[in-house]
């Protein structure tokens, strides 16, 4: 088990150095980088005086090659390529993601700014998702083939082809809009601050309550399905037969012995589900419910040519998910002792 954990921390060193490897060459050749953005920023602001002024006026007439070296030094770009992704490597090494060009903050300032909105949405999915879906598995398996079988998997088929944000903009239009019972946008009220704690819980989950649906409307289907048919899978094998020819009741044919083996490939995906929770970004449904979470801060940054946040958070996502995919391999030991990765 040891020589397995350590092969795949070293396999992760080479995966991870591949994405980011082709993430920066691809960046190269993305036209309209910071110093264009900054120009173009500084053009728009020519009324408003200072600098910027000056730097726009200057650019409507060409701006000098002293001045334009300034602005590639200032971000960097006045090393080479290779000189620069080096660099890069260094400090990522350190877990240093560098400092957005544009908001002139760290980004780990930045995802810890972000994250408590993403992490709300991708919590509340995360949970109500394995409530609802698990038991419903469970009872779909159970009664396969019934009414109560055929009628949920219709609904759970309806709500999975349904995309989040056109649920999300109907539920908008409908409660938020028309009946008027729910908030439009953010996740508190202006005056949360100044409510008790009750109130502050009861707001909370007011303004969650719509976009949390959308996001769990078609986030639950393959869960729900998955444990049906695992469920399936296991009740129609020998042992199962042996256990209830032994006189052992449904309910511990079921919960006794069929449980475990059937949720094997549920329990193996909840590491990774669960740290996914903290990093989800919704970029239509944070943008519909005007939610600024980590999905509407890695869109502004590539639509910005913001390298620095883009790289340092593909950089940690990417180590989050090796070592989550890790994590969920070692899973399958623990809940079934039968595997075994040598």
């Amino acid at each position: 088990m040891l020589a397995y954990v350590l092969k795949r921390i070293l396999l992760m060193l080479p995966t991870l150095l591949g994405v980011l490897l082709l993430t920066f060459i691809v960046i190269q050749f993305v036209p309209g980088g910071p110093v264009e953005q900054y120009l173009a920023e500084a053009k728009a602001g020519a009324g408003t005086g200072g600098e910027g002024a000056a730097l726009a006026y200057r650019g409507g007439q060409g701006v000098d090659a002293q001045r334009l070296e300034e602005i590639r030094a200032l971000y960097g770009f006045d090393k080479p390529a290779p000189e620069r992704f080096v660099q890069m490597l260094g400090q990522f090494a350190r877990f240093d993601l560098g400092r957005s060009f544009f908001q002139n903050k760290d980004v780990w300032q930045l995802i810890q700014e972000k994250l408590p909105v993403s992490a709300s949405l991708g919590l509340w999915t995360f949970f109500i998702s394995y409530l609802v879906a698990v038991p419903l598995g469970i009872a779909k398996a159970v009664r396969a083939g019934s009414r109560f079988d055929l009628v949920t998997t219709l609904l759970i088929l309806v709500g999975y082809a349904i995309p989040g944000f056109v649920l999300g903009l109907a539920l908008l239009v409908i409660f938020g809009g028309q009946l008027q019972w729910f908030p439009l946008r953010g996740l508190t009220s202006a005056n949360w601050e100044d409510l008790s704690l009750p109130g502050k819980a009861a707001d909370y989950l007011w303004h969650i309550a719509l976009p949390v649906t959308a996001m769990v409307a078609g986030s639950f289907a393959v869960t729900a399905m998955l444990t049906k048919n695992a469920f399936l899978e296991e009740i129609r094998k020998q042992y199962v037969l042996t256990a209830r020819a032994k006189g052992l009741s449904e309910r511990q044919v079921l919960y006794r012995h069929v449980f475990r083996n059937a949720l094997l490939p549920i329990v193996t995906g909840f590491p990774a589900a669960f740290i996914g929770a903290f990093f989800t970004g919704s970029l239509l449904i944070e943008t519909l419910f005007s939610l600024d979470g980590l999905g509407l801060l890695s869109y502004e940054s590539i639509i910005r040519r913001d390298y620095p946040v883009v790289l340092g958070t593909l950089y940690l996502f990417t180590l989050i998910g090796l070592v989550t995919k890790l994590v969920s391999d070692l899973c399958y030991v623990w809940v079934d002792p039968r595997v075994k990765f040598d």
